[in-house]
């Protein structure tokens, strides 16, 4: 049930360790990217977003702000017993609503290329050649907001 999705700039150290525990899962067990490279010592300088459906800690992304003109969504993550429903989708949502709240107009996502149409579906744009990245292949992807 969606109706007991909550996604919002997380409370940092506390729910850092959930967080942690989510992109674990996903990105190092499920997809086997490298602990070195997920957790890269930027997590501290980052928004980071958490999602909660009925009360569970079940998702995350985080915001990295490049400069004054540049956000990047990063990591984004749901875990298995809650895919299928959009939550991936709202989080990105959830996100841009943070970013354009600064008003900062441009945002780029480097999307593994399988979700790439979530992304075109919330106005971005890909640019350039697929690429690998920890052995899995993205697309550089951008939008703009009108801020």
């Amino acid at each position: 049930m969606m109706s007991n999705l909550t996604i919002r700039v997380a409370h940092i150290p506390e729910e850092l360790l959930e967080i942690e525990k989510i992109r674990r899962v996903v990105f190092q067990e499920e997809q086997g990217v490298e602990q070195d490279l997920d957790f890269d010592g930027l997590d501290e300088i980052c928004d980071q977003l958490i999602a909660y459906l009925n009360g569970e800690c079940v998702g995350t992304a985080r915001i990295r702000y490049l400069d004054e003109k540049t956000a990047k969504i990063e990591r984004l993550a749901v875990l298995g017993m809650a895919r299928g429903q959009g939550i991936g989708q709202k989080i990105t949502e959830k996100a841009l609503e943070v970013i354009a709240s600064k008003n900062i107009p441009e945002v780029l996502i480097n999307a593994q290329e399988y979700v790439k149409g979530l992304y075109q579906k919330l106005g971005f744009q890909q640019e350039g050649e697929v690429f690998e990245e920890a052995g899995i292949l993205h697309v550089k992807m951008r939008k703009i907001l009108i801020c």
